[in-house]
């Protein structure tokens, strides 16, 4: 989800509710404790270079029960962050303590974020030779008799 989106719709709820993908809600008293411009540099497997930026905003849980971020003052985090750091529409990346830090892409169900997790994979499969994924077969569905249960073959 990139920024203008994800702005669209903290302005179109009344509460913030973020959701892992498994259904597992983050406690309600969760903060906001950067919103921060991710830079990535690298070299892909078939010697590309690329270049990734991301707003990230991290959300830490303490022991504030109480504690609620609205809508309203994650949009006014968010217009900071792009009068000082950024205007660029990026995609939204949130990082979340489990037992270690997660990074999740950021999806909207129309009353609640959900946590989706980030894959690897290969970004140069036309110049990085990847066999192809072997297919799974039944071994009953290539017919005859002799690898079937009671057909004698072990």
């Amino acid at each position: 989800m990139k920024t203008s989106e994800f702005k669209k719709r903290l302005e179109e709820i009344t509460a913030l509710l973020f959701v892992q993908s498994n259904g597992t809600v983050v406690p309600l008293h969760f903060h906001v404790t950067e919103a921060g411009l991710t830079t990535k540099q690298f070299i892909d497997c078939g010697g590309v270079v690329r270049t990734e930026k991301k707003l990230t905003l991290q959300l830490w849980v303490a022991h504030d029960y109480e504690h609620r971020l609205d809508p309203v003052k994650l949009l006014g985090i968010i217009d900071t962050f792009e009068q000082q750091i950024s205007r660029e529409d990026l995609d939204v990346e949130i990082e979340y303590q489990q037992d270690t830090i997660g990074r999740y892409g950021v999806n909207f169900d129309g009353m609640k974020f959900v946590l989706q997790p980030l894959q690897t994979d290969c970004l140069a499969p036309d110049r990085c030779i990847v066999p192809p994924t072997k297919q799974k077969v039944e071994l009953a569905a290539l017919g005859g008799s002799c690898c079937t249960p009671g057909g004698g073959c072990c």
